[in-house]
C-alpha cells in the first residue's frame, strides 16, 4: 500500500480516512485514480467536487453511513454503491448485536484486497460470458470458501478470539481476514488467468492435476493431515491438499509479498535501502511494485524484508510477521502467478510489464 498525503496540507493520511486530522478537509478514496481525493462541498447536500479536477459531482458510497466505507462514486449513481461495495452480494444483518463492527472489519480487509487487484490491473468482472463478477457473501454461521465467483466469509472470522481458536484448531501459523480474502480470490482468478487463458498444461506441471476429486482430496487432508513432504514442496500445509488449494495459497502469498514490499518502500523501511549487511544498497527510486518489478527483483527485495520484520516482531515478544519458509518449488509457483498476472495485463491493457 502506497503512502497517502492530504492534498491540502500534506499531512500523512491513511487509506481509511474520511478527513484530514490536521486541517479537517473532507477526503475520500477515488477508485478511478487509486488516490485519496480532497473534496470540496458542492451546492447539493452530501455532494462534493474533486478539488484537483473539474467535472461532475461525487458522493460517498451509501455504506459510509455505517462507517464501513470511504470510497467515492458518481453522484446519483443508481446503485448507491462504490465499485468495491457493489461486489457485495450479502452483508450481515446489521440489526444483530456486533454485526456492524464485524462487517466494518470485513469491509476494511476487502477494500485492501480490491485495491491490490486494481493496482495489479486485474478485472473484477470476468470478460468471459457466464463467469460473472467477483462477489462476496458476508454471513454468520457459514463455511468460508469460494464457489462460482462468490467468496463467502463467516462473520465469526472478524472475531479475534474465535479466529485465534480456529487458527490453533487447524494448526495454522497465520490466520487473518485479509488472508482469507486473498486466498479465496485466487479461486476466482484461476478460472480467468489459467483455465480461460489456456495455461492449464503449464499449471499442471507445477501444481498437479486439478481434475483430481476435490472433495475427496479435502476430506483426506482434514482426516489424515498434510502430506509428509509438504514443507519441501508447498508454501503452506494446506496447499498440499489439492492443486486448486495450492494455487489459492500461492496466489495469497504473492499478494502478501507484493503489498508488503510496496508498503515497506512507501514507508522508507526496506532493509536493502538502509544498506544492511544482508543486502546491497537499494537504488533510491520509486517503483510500482504491482506493475514494474520482475519476479527476481521482487523476491530479492522480499527475502531480507521478511527476515527483518520477523526479527522486529520477535523483539516485541510477538510471533513472526511472516511465519513461513518458502521452498524452491514454491518459488517456481509464485513466479507462475507473477507471469500469468502480467500476461493478463499485457493482453487486456496493452501495457509493457516485465
Amino acid at each position: 500500500m502506497k503512502n497517502f498525503a492530504c492534498p491540502k496540507c500534506s499531512n500523512k493520511i491513511y487509506f481509511e480516512n474520511v478527513e484530514c486530522l490536521k486541517c479537517g478537509s473532507a477526503l475520500g478514496f477515488d477508485a478511478t485514480t487509486l488516490q485519496m481525493a480532497l473534496l470540496v462541498p458542492a451546492a447539493e447536500p452530501h455532494r462534493y467536487k474533486l478539488a484537483d479536477r473539474s467535472g461532475g459531482t461525487v458522493e460517498y458510497c451509501q455504506n459510509a453511513r455505517y462507517a464501513a466505507c470511504n470510497w467515492l462514486m458518481v453522484a446519483n449513481d443508481t446503485t448507491g454503491l462504490c465499485p468495491a461495495c457493489d461486489l457485495n452480494r450479502t452483508i450481515p444483518n446489521l440489526a444483530e448485536l456486533g454485526n456492524i463492527e464485524a462487517w466494518r472489519d470485513m469491509e476494511q480487509a476487502k477494500k485492501r484486497l480490491v485495491y491490490s487487484l486494481l493496482r495489479l490491473g486485474l478485472p473484477l468482472v470476468s470478460p468471459v460470458e457466464g463467469r460473472g463478477k467477483l462477489a462476496f457473501d458476508f454471513v454468520r454461521n457459514a463455511t468460508t470458501g469460494h464457489k462460482d465467483g462468490v467468496i463467502t466469509i463467516d462473520v465469526l472470522e472478524a472475531d479475534a478470539v474465535e479466529r485465534e481458536r480456529q487458527r490453533q484448531r487447524f494448526a495454522e501459523p497465520y490466520r487473518a481476514l485479509l488472508g482469507h480474502l486473498r486466498h479465496e480470490s485466487g479461486h476466482f482468478y484461476w478460472a480467468l488467468l489459467v483455465e480461460d487463458a489456456g495455461m492449464t498444461k503449464t499449471f499442471r506441471k507445477l501444481f498437479g492435476d486439478e481434475r483430481e476429486d476435490y472433495n475427496a482430496a479435502l476430506a483426506r487432508h482434514h482426516k489424515d493431515g498434510p502430506r509428509s513432504d509438504w514443507a519441501q514442496q508447498f508454501v503452506s500445509a494446506y496447499a498440499s491438499a489439492h492443486p486448486w488449494e495450492d494455487w489459492a495459497e500461492t496466489w495469497a502469498h504473492y499478494l502478501h509479498i507484493v503489498d508488503a514490499v510496496d508498503t515497506a518502500e512507501a514507508e522508507g523501511m526496506e532493509p536493502r535501502s538502509q544498506g544492511l549487511s544482508f543486502g546491497a544498497l537499494w537504488p533510491f527510486r520509486r517503483t510500482d511494485v504491482y506493475r514494474d518489478e520482475s519476479f527476481a527483483t521482487l523476491t530479492n527485495r522480499w527475502i531480507p524484508l521478511s527476515a527483518a520484520l520477523n526479527s522486529l516482531s520477535r523483539c516485541m515478544g510477538h510471533g513472526d510477521f511472516y511465519p513461513f519458509v518458502i521452498p524452491e518449488p514454491a518459488y517456481a509457483k509464485l513466479n507462475f502467478v507473477h507471469d500469468v498476472i502480467r500476461s493478463s495485463v499485457r493482453h487486456h491493457h496493452g501495457l509493457r510489464v516485465p
